[in-house]
């Protein structure tokens, strides 16, 4: 079937540019289309960077299977392919990618599609598809798979939120903006609540043994990481532990106010 008739309008139409998709590290996601049509993978293609996705692509189910070695965040897999149809392709890796598989198909009926969801798949578009809704459920499952993996690194501290993988602090869905070394401060007492640690060790933790300086910096750091907590009344997390350094605690304050909210 032609597909450049069916998306070359919306793909025109589409020049905007939406919203760019990124992860925590500020890296592009990957996608891997894979479609034995030139004029439907170049189309693809286009659109994709176009909204901000690094884009692998594969002609052929033995190209896609190879190229699962790029390790992409998303697949899009065309069903009837030479070397090995979609269906193939994703039982062949389906134990080893865990990213979300999109399959696109011409099938209408039913029993292809759950041929398609007990290979592996986790959405099935029919051709011809607007390529705008096939970019919102790309978009989508991304969202999704991120959420799901990310929330693996985040705890909770009363109102405050900390994404170890993002390396972001949220305060009611609102970021505080940390520097690297704030963060990192942050990181080191809140994965061990409670736990005291004095300045020396702070510093080589974080700076190193060999970095030049000394661990009076830590107490500006501090000053400011307090600072930017109590903008937003979370100061009261980063203890001073006076004479012996500084703590991280999970306080009752936050988690009565929590619950008064």
């Amino acid at each position: 079937m032609n597909m450049t008739a069916s998306v070359c309008l919306p793909l025109m139409a589409a020049i905007r540019q939406v919203e760019i998709i990124r992860n925590g590290s500020g890296i592009m996601y990957k996608i891997l289309v894979a479609d034995d049509e030139p004029d439907v993978l170049s189309l693809l293609k286009d659109y994709f960077e176009m909204n901000g996705y690094e884009v692998i692509t594969a002609k052929n189910g033995r190209e896609a299977v190879e190229n699962m070695k790029k390790c992409p965040d998303m697949v899009l897999l065309d069903v009837n392919m030479p070397d090995g149809d979609g269906l193939c392709v994703c039982r062949q890796v389906r134990d080893y990618v865990s990213c979300p598989i999109l399959f696109l198909t011409a099938r209408i009926e039913d029993s292809d599609k759950i041929e398609g969801f007990a290979a592996g798949g986790d959405d099935y578009i029919i051709k011809p598809f607007s390529i705008d809704e096939l970019g919102a459920r790309v978009a989508a499952h991304i969202r999704r798979d991120h959420r799901s993996q990310s929330h693996k690194n985040v705890k909770f501290f009363g109102r405050l939120a900390i994404d170890y993988s993002a390396k972001t602090v949220m305060v009611d869905g609102e970021e505080i903006d940390f520097a690297k070394k704030e963060f990192q401060i942050i990181e080191l007492l809140s994965l061990n609540c409670g736990q005291v640690f004095d300045k020396e060790r702070i510093y080589e933790k974080i700076w190193g043994y060999d970095a030049e300086g000394d661990s009076s910096v830590i107490a500006e750091h501090v000053r400011r990481v307090r600072a930017k907590l109590s903008a937003h009344g979370e100061e009261y997390h980063l203890e001073t532990v006076w004479g012996m350094g500084y703590k991280w605690v999970q306080h009752e304050k936050g988690i009565r106010r929590i619950q008064k909210n």
